[in-house]
């Protein structure tokens, strides 16, 4: 049986980002999520994942999304 050479491991955080601090109520891709990608470089976490980023249908889950394609404009910051 052939031996097989295991690759670098990699750690990270699920975290959507609408769960980051935002004076508007729902985080964006503003400074929270800066201030978590450098948290998590700190941490030495490699991966940041994340739930899908659309637009929500319904019941509000966001595995079922209007569009494929579209995005969620809430998530886009206003302050940078």
């Amino acid at each position: 049986m052939a031996k097989k050479t295991l690759s670098k491991r990699y750690s990270g955080v699920l975290a959507h980002p609408t769960s980051f601090p935002s004076p508007y109520g729902i985080g964006d891709f503003g400074k929270g999520a800066y201030d978590f990608i450098n948290f998590l470089t700190g941490a030495g976490q490699s991966l940041w994942q994340i739930l899908p980023l659309g637009h929500t249908g319904y019941g509000d889950s966001p595995y079922q999304a209007f569009s494929a394609f579209a995005g969620q404009p809430l998530l886009i910051s206003l302050m940078n």
